[in-house]
């Protein structure tokens, strides 16, 4: 007797129960990959702006010229720029309305650290979901296993003599759902860990640029 174990065959076959999770389990596997490739492109973007950032601050003394270049960026200001952009912003407008320095840098400095809030916010998108998705994935392809097996035995409780044909089908359902699991699993995971520690790098370095130039405004309104 010739059993059919492809994975389709497993899956028509396969009851509502296990059928439900093999979908969720795609489901969520087509959404992790989708976010993986989406966070990986973005954090490659935002670390290419903060290397070409970090060039012309290094470059450029005078900080009127920094806004400018800042300034003058057609595309959106986002990551660091964003953050000394506020710096800046919020410098010039306390310095309007009052003409006390200490009001005027502690202004700047507020303004950096709501700008490095949300941009940190930015960074973490999607991946909790990613967290999520890499620890729920196992425990659900888990069910499906343990309840794919239940199956198999089941189909054996009526019968006076086991055939390998018998229990083949069940115990293959169950396998399968225990790899989608994994499937969904392992990629979100490394994705994550991954990503975090990128992110952790990319707030490292909006940091340092941030309390430098923070410096180079005291030294810049005392001149």
């Amino acid at each position: 007797m010739n059993v059919d174990l492809s994975l389709i065959s497993l899956f028509t076959q396969a009851g509502l129960l296990v059928k439900t999770v093999m979908l969720i389990l795609l489901a969520i596997s087509v959404i992790s990959w989708t976010l993986i490739f989406q966070r990986g492109f973005f954090l490659r973007r935002t670390e290419k702006r903060l290397n070409q950032f970090e060039a012309q601050f290094r470059e450029t003394k005078d900080l009127d010229k920094l806004y400018e270049y800042i300034s003058s960026r057609r595309t959106q200001i986002e990551g660091v720029e964003h953050i000394i952009k506020a710096g800046f912003r919020e410098f010039v407008k306390c310095k309007q309305h009052d003409k006390q320095s200490v009001n005027a840098i502690s202004g700047a400095e507020r303004a950096m650290q709501s700008a490095l809030a949300r941009e940190e916010a930015k960074l973490e998108t999607h991946l909790p979901f990613l967290a999520n998705a890499g620890s729920v994935s196992v425990y659900i392809g888990l069910f499906g296993t343990v309840w794919g097996i239940m199956t198999a035995f089941r189909a054996l409780a009526g019968v006076q003599q086991a055939t390998i044909a018998m229990v083949a089908p069940g115990i293959s359902e169950a396998l399968v759902a225990t790899a989608l699991g994994l499937f969904a699993a392992i990629p979100a995971v490394f994705a994550y860990n991954r990503y975090r520690a990128k992110t952790e790098y990319l707030m490292r370095q909006y940091d340092i640029l941030a309390d430098e130039f923070y410096t180079a405004l005291n030294r810049h309104h005392e001149a």
